[in-house]
């Protein structure tokens, strides 16, 4: 398995995250539906990293399907609707 550091999203009119993003990288963007699928096959995980560490990109089950977030912590700047367009 390997680790992706996501340093950008895509998002939709609504901001929910469209893909995520590191310029330069070859598998970048990844669109939301091939990320969710690598995650939970376990193929990539996805990260976003911050002054107060790492925060890893899960699968959540919403009430409109599926999407990618970090887990709450102390900091919003590692929150992906807070990181740069792509």
């Amino acid at each position: 398995m390997s680790e992706r550091r996501v340093m950008k999203t895509g998002k939709d009119e609504d901001g929910d995250i469209t893909k995520l993003c590191h310029s330069g990288e070859y598998w970048s963007p990844r669109s939301k539906r091939d990320a969710i699928a690598d995650i939970e096959r376990g193929t990539h995980k996805y990260y976003v990293r911050s002054d107060s560490g790492t925060a890893y990109i899960r699968v959540v089950n919403g009430p409109k399907g599926k999407y990618l977030r970090t887990d709450a912590d102390a900091t919003s700047s590692n929150n992906l609707t807070n990181l740069p367009d792509c």
